[in-house]
């Protein structure tokens, strides 16, 4: 079973009044613009 990693808040107006979406994985959606957004890791480190 894995955990989501869960946004503070909406990276377009700010709020978090946030819920998980059924539109795809890992997707988030804001009740305050109706915006849906994903969330994707890149990876961690410095780069080479």
């Amino acid at each position: 079973m894995s955990e989501r990693a869960v946004p503070f808040y909406c990276p377009y107006c700010g709020e978090e009044d946030l819920r998980p979406s059924e539109a795809a994985h890992g997707a988030w959606w804001c009740s305050s613009c109706l915006r849906t957004f994903t969330l994707k890791m890149l990876g961690i480190g410095v780069p080479s």
